[in-house]
């Protein structure tokens, strides 16, 4: 039995209610078109998609990219800096936290109308606040319409990348999708995955039957995989990228071959701190190999404020989701990436 609690807007509505101003719809234009040109090859800059392993509150996380801002103007000849500002949160069981979304304060109740209001403002102020649009985890495929106008990059989780609807909604997004590699870390499947979302579909989403043309920027993200025992895997060693590269090869015609690594989750058996290690691993196999080069276009990074994580909102900037790297290591971080890019 479903009990009807509140009635919620439709996108169309809430993007009349909350528009982004066209001042910041011409900055992102500018990020996403950044964005595209990496996954594409038409830039030699690295991607960093970088930020929290979850929003659960406003106020750090616009300081947070307010400090990205200022770095990216340090780094901007050599990296695309995208926040992380992620407000649907994936529940292993289905139980939880689930996000800014669904629970604006993460110690209330669920009040998703206030919750889509909430993210609008949080990214509209991260434009404003940094010049730079972000990321999010399109967890949800139907609630991608509340937040289309505001994102420069779009990701899809392990948990998700099977699913049809995540692949077919990613069909018709303009921007790149970063599409996980699912949780047994096949490559048939992420490359099946990235195949559907790269063509053109019809189907049914909100009240409408659609058609999308494919998205050309639709590409494999690398996070580690779990085997049969609960044990991580990692996949962002040499070899595994490889295998990605010749699964592009012989897919029969993708576009923009192209591989982010995710170098928390299974890749760091979540431990935060083996970011740093994984991501000089990558740096140092794209001097060696000018395929492995060719193919890996960037990062997803877990950080914040303060390092770690904590069960409850009581140090501003510290995650209550996943651990993740502090300030002072992340800016040491994209440094240095920056300088061997």
């Amino acid at each position: 039995m479903f009990e009807k609690q509140i009635k919620i807007p439709s996108a169309e509505e809430i993007l009349k209610e909350q528009p982004l101003p066209a001042s910041l719809a011409a900055i992102k234009r500018e990020r996403d078109a950044l964005c595209k040109d990496v996954i594409a090859g038409r830039s030699e800059k690295l991607l960093m998609v970088i930020g929290p392993c979850s929003a659960h509150e406003s106020k750090p996380v616009l300081e947070y990219v307010k400090r990205l801002g200022k770095l990216n103007e340090r780094v901007k000849d050599k990296l695309v800096i995208v926040p992380r500002i992620y407000t649907n949160k994936p529940r292993t069981k289905g139980v939880g936290y689930k996000g800014m979304f669904s629970q604006p304060d993460p110690e209330n109740k669920e009040d998703i109308l206030r919750g889509i209001r909430t993210i609008r403002d949080l990214h509209i102020h991260a434009i404003e606040e940094s010049g730079l649009s972000a990321a999010d985890e399109m967890l949800y495929p139907e609630n991608y319409a509340y937040v289309e106008d505001l994102l420069t990059y779009v990701a899809v989780g392990a948990r998700s990348s099977e699913n049809q609807m995540h692949r077919l909604v990613s069909s018709g997004i303009e921007l790149p999708v970063g599409i996980k590699n699912s949780m047994s870390g096949s490559v048939p499947v992420l490359i099946n995955s990235i195949y559907a979302a790269q063509s053109t579909q019809v189907f049914k989403y909100h009240d409408w039957q659609v058609s999308t043309a494919g998205n050309e920027y639709a590409h494999a993200v690398l996070r580690g995989k779990v085997d049969e025992y609960g044990n991580d895997i990692p996949n962002y060693h040499f070899e595994t990228v490889m295998q990605v590269f010749e699964g592009y090869r012989n897919s029969g015609g993708l576009k923009n071959p192209a591989i982010v690594i995710d170098a928390n989750h299974s890749n760091s058996g979540k431990r935060f701190d083996q970011q740093i290690r994984i991501a000089e691993e990558v740096m140092q196999n794209r001097l060696y190999d000018k395929n492995f080069k060719q193919i890996v276009k960037g990062f997803m990074i877990e950080s914040f404020l303060e390092e770690g994580n904590q069960a409850h909102d009581l140090v501003f900037g510290k995650s209550i989701t996943d651990p993740c790297l502090g300030w002072a290591d992340t800016e040491r971080l994209i440094l240095d990436i920056a300088e061997k890019a």
